[in-house]
């Protein structure tokens, strides 16, 4: 089997040398995407031999994913594992990953420092959670972590068209259209920055999508 790694970043010079670190002792193929950083993200992750791919301008996290994803498609991998690049995302829990996904399409994740998160994005994925499963019929603990796992066949079919973080919605959306085979692992989570995650009303903007979604093919 031939698993890579992608790692979507964007100004993260302060973390991404120890997140490929961190991640070779798992995954030799290992994608950083660099969304248009204005630091030295990517000459960091290149002076460390992994691939690193580049966008001019910032495009967003599906846009780089996709990015990414479809490079590692490309190069002939079975699977892939997606993962942020600011250590929220710990890499020894890759293995857990491909233990799962042996008799599934696609292995999602839930942080177990949930009680840590900020009121304001416990609310926004709650809010979203509920509304995949009365809309899919798909009930996820936690369906903003982006720490996933998918075969390269799950892939072709959950590929997703947003641009921003929405695209962790969709492509549960995807999933839940084409009766993929699913399920979902605990992970450990640090929270670096009390601003990021999914807000109240990013959750109504997903949910919104999310509804359009389920009635356009």
């Amino acid at each position: 089997m031939k698993i890579y790694v992608v790692i979507p970043a964007r100004n993260e010079s302060k973390h991404i040398a120890e997140v490929i670190k961190k991640t070779k002792k798992y995954c030799k193929n290992i994608i950083v995407v660099d969304d248009g950083s204005r630091d030295e993200t990517g000459k960091i992750a290149k002076s460390m031999n992994v691939s690193v791919l580049r966008h001019i301008v910032n495009m967003g996290k599906g846009a780089t994913l996709k990015t990414g994803c479809d490079y590692a498609v490309k190069k002939g991998a079975n699977i892939i594992i997606v993962m942020d690049a600011d250590l929220q995302h710990d890499p020894a829990e890759i293995p857990n990953f491909l233990k799962a996904i042996k008799d599934k399409d696609i292995v999602f994740s839930y942080r177990k420092l949930y009680k840590k998160m900020p009121l304001i994005f416990k609310i926004g994925n709650n809010f979203i959670n509920i509304a995949t499963k009365l809309l899919y019929g798909i009930k996820l603990k936690d369906t903003q972590c982006g720490f996933r796992a998918f075969t390269a066949e799950a892939y072709k079919k959950i590929r997703w068209n947003a641009l921003d973080y929405s695209m962790e919605s969709e492509m549960i959306t995807r999933v839940g259209k084409n009766h993929l085979k699913y399920s979902e692992i605990p992970i450990e989570t640090i929270y670096t920055d009390k601003y990021k995650g999914t807000t109240i009303f990013d959750g109504i903007k997903i949910v919104t999508n999310m509804i359009l979604w389920r009635f356009i093919k």
